[in-house]
């Protein structure tokens, strides 16, 4: 194309423009609305061209031009661009009133760096030449909660009462969802016993925050039964499934029930779960009500049937999912460690348009890591432009589960120069790296120091990873002294964390103590007497083995049997110990013979010894050929491509045998085996696991 026909373009390009830009003697706001609809919409080359306009005509530097400056950052915000254009007009402002403040302030909590939302209104506030107004107060508040800044959410909370603003409806509303999402305290309570009269925003304000915080349930009833009383309250579709969920955390089938009566009485048509979608055509045209739904399922462990309703609302084009929904499967595909399942997923996001979206990022990081995945988990949260304190913490726990303590820390230095503040679930991460890793001092640092400089007091799962931390490092007295000194009421985790380093570190002699102390205490916890068994078994105390099987028939208590699945061109094959069930089993039988007689010249000797009672050594053997996991291993190795890696889970931990037989099948296989056993993830590569015979 010639020079000339490249002037001739543009110059239409420009006379089009012109067009719809206001005349000289027009006012501005014209442009402004044309601005807006540039921000709300894909047109960000005509919004740069209208900018430039503005440039040309000498309209962005006076004092009056601050309209269409808000106007402008409001579009590169909206764009992605806060931290940049965005940021860059508003600090060449001549002045700015608190539309400007706000607008940057909106643009960066879209973009989920909440921090950076709190420096720009303390700085507000320094300049003493704008004051906060209800929507200043609403972004900020929202902030404070979505970052987990409870301290600072009091301290605004305390401001905007000054300037008289926490009458208005949004604020109010917001300050009640940060006090329940938060603290789970009842502060959010208090709010609305302050208050001269409860809307309806206000109650599901505070009924979600309750819900989404986890651990003040009592407060979320609470709350719903303040709105059961309240006659001339109208409950919506928000409450109803709000309800539904905290039934689904109490196991209340009662509850469930009233409220279905609810539902009916008062004409909102929705029957039980299963009838919800197949008998409502408007309900299965509303994308809320139905992800409500998945959500419902997936709180109650449901995961297939969320999947499974997606499946069919993939087939209507009237009911598009959203962000939420995508949260919802992922996280249910993550739980179910369907890979296969979360790539085809992912996919989906992308051409949805929804991969931006800090809560569907922080779905796919989550997918992955519990998929088996942690180098796409990394991935996908490098490939992130904003991330929340989920976000972070979602990716510290990965590579913790995997025993990646290392990268778990450096995630953690990361988030702490982003100027994030963890919370109870960081610090969580963290100690678990430290066990993994074996950083006792660094453990006790964070656990001393660093937990109380952020005001995080430590809960029983804190307390637990300290168990962890010591015994896994063989520091069994300070164990015990830490136990007694401890402010906090041991559960079996606990116990069988200490029992299972007993085992490990082969302090046979305090694992038989702490194993007849933890029967006496959970009698009916099978993984208990097993690990007790299994103590008997290398000590080769037969007659100990036998009073453990005894005890647990006499107190009718069943092992769970050993599970393992692994999913092949997007089918899920499961797998017992022992299995004859599956249709390819004389074919899987016989690869597992053949592997375990290619992996002796290797070293491999079946862990004869870790029998659960004295049976000749050629039946022990057998045994343990046929356990679940190396079916599953097997299956992988003959209808997978060469060199291709496998993912396999287990439902228990993996034994002693398996463990030493998968290292060398990877060596002998060239491939890496990841298995996610109930502890952990064990990456098999070469010959070793990145547990390093720990776990």
């Amino acid at each position: 194309m010639s020079a000339v026909s490249l002037i001739e373009r543009q110059q239409v390009k420009w006379d089009k423009l012109a067009s719809l830009l206001p005349k000289p003697t027009e006012a501005l706001p014209r442009l402004n609305n044309l601005l807006k609809l540039c921000a709300n919409s894909s047109y960000l080359k005509t919004g740069e061209s209208i900018h430039a306009h503005l440039i040309v005509k000498d309209l962005l530097s006076r004092p009056e031009d601050a309209w269409q400056i808000n106007s402008l950052i409001n579009l590169y915000a909206k764009r992605g661009e806060a931290h940049h254009r965005a940021r860059k007009l508003f600090d060449s402002m001549p002045e700015r009133n608190v539309v400007s403040w706000c607008t940057l302030m909106k643009g960066y909590q879209d973009s989920g760096s909440d921090s950076e939302v709190l420096k720009l209104f303390k700085t507000m506030l320094l300049s003493f030449k704008s004051k906060p107004n209800e929507f200043v107060a609403t972004v900020v508040i929202k902030s404070c909660s979505s970052s987990g800044r409870i301290k600072e959410g009091k301290q605004c909370h305390g401001c905007f009462l000054k300037h008289a603003l926490t009458s208005h409806e949004y604020v109010r509303n917001t300050l009640l969802y940060m006090y329940s999402s938060c603290s789970g305290a009842r502060e959010a309570i208090r709010v609305l016993d302050d208050l001269p009269y409860c809307d309806l925003l206000a109650f599901n304000s505070a009924l979600s925050g309750y819900l989404e915080h986890g651990g003040a349930l009592g407060e979320a009833l609470e709350i719903l039964r303040k709105m059961a009383i309240e006659e001339d309250l109208v409950w919506d579709e928000v409450t109803y499934m709000s309800s539904l969920k905290l039934c689904s955390s109490f196991r209340d089938l009662n509850m469930a029930r009233q409220i279905h009566s609810r539902m009916v009485r008062l004409g909102f048509h929705c029957g039980d779960v299963n009838r919800v979608y197949d008998g409502s055509t408007t309900h299965a045209q509303n994308i809320v009500l139905n992800t409500s739904i998945m959500d419902a399922y997936f709180q109650n462990k449901s995961y297939e049937e969320a999947l499974n309703l997606f499946a069919k609302m993939e087939n209507r084009d009237e009911v598009p999912p959203n962000e939420f929904t995508f949260a919802v499967l992922l996280n249910s595909v993550a739980e179910l460690c369907l890979l296969k399942h979360g790539g085809l997923l992912h996919g989906l996001v992308v051409k949805s348009g929804f991969r931006s979206h800090v809560m569907v990022g922080n779905a796919l990081v989550n997918m992955y890591a519990k998929s088996g995945s942690i180098q796409d988990a990394w991935k996908t949260f490098s490939g992130m432009n904003f991330r929340d304190v989920i976000t972070w913490n979602v990716m510290i726990c990965g590579f913790s589960h995997h025993g990646l303590g290392k990268e778990a820390l450096e995630v953690f230095e990361e988030m702490m120069v982003a100027g994030e503040v963890p919370n109870r679930i960081t610090f969580i991460g963290v100690l678990h790296a430290c066990s993994h890793m074996g950083f006792v001092e660094q453990g006790r640092y964070y656990f001393h120091h660093l937990m109380k400089r952020f005001n995080v007091e430590p809960n029983l799962q804190h307390y637990t990873c300290v168990v962890g931390i010591l015994s896994k490092a063989g520091l069994f007295e300070e164990v015990e002294s830490f136990m007694r000194e401890a402010p906090v009421q041991w559960d079996v985790v606990a116990w069988s964390s200490l029992l299972n380093a007993c085992y490990v570190r082969r302090n046979y002699s305090l694992g038989k103590k702490v194993a007849e102390y933890a029967i006496e205490m959970y009698p009916n916890n099978s993984g208990i007497y097993i690990l007790l068994s299994n103590i008997h078994a290398k000590s080769k105390e037969w007659d100990g083995v036998a009073r453990v099987r005894s005890l647990m028939k006499e107190r009718r208590v069943k092992k769970e049997p050993g599970v393992s699945w692994i999913c092949i061109r997007n089918q899920t094959h499961t797998f017992l110990s022992e299995d004859n069930q599956h249709s390819e089993i004389v074919l899987i039988y016989a690869k597992v013979k053949e592997v375990l007689s290619k992996i002796r010249p290797l070293g491999y000797s079946p862990d004869v010894a870790g029998g659960y009672h004295d049976v000749d050594a050629e039946q022990s053997e057998s045994n343990l050929s046929y356990h679940s996991e190396k079916l599953a291993v097997a299956y992988g190795l003959m209808k997978t491509p060469e060199n291709s890696p496998l993912y396999v889970t287990k439902n228990v931990r993996i034994c002693d045998d398996c463990h030493s037989a998968i290292k060398l099948i990877s060596r002998l296989s060239n491939r890496l085996i990841v298995v996610r056993d109930s502890n952990r993830f064990h990456h098999f590569q070469n010959g070793q696991c990145s547990c390093c015979g720990y776990w």
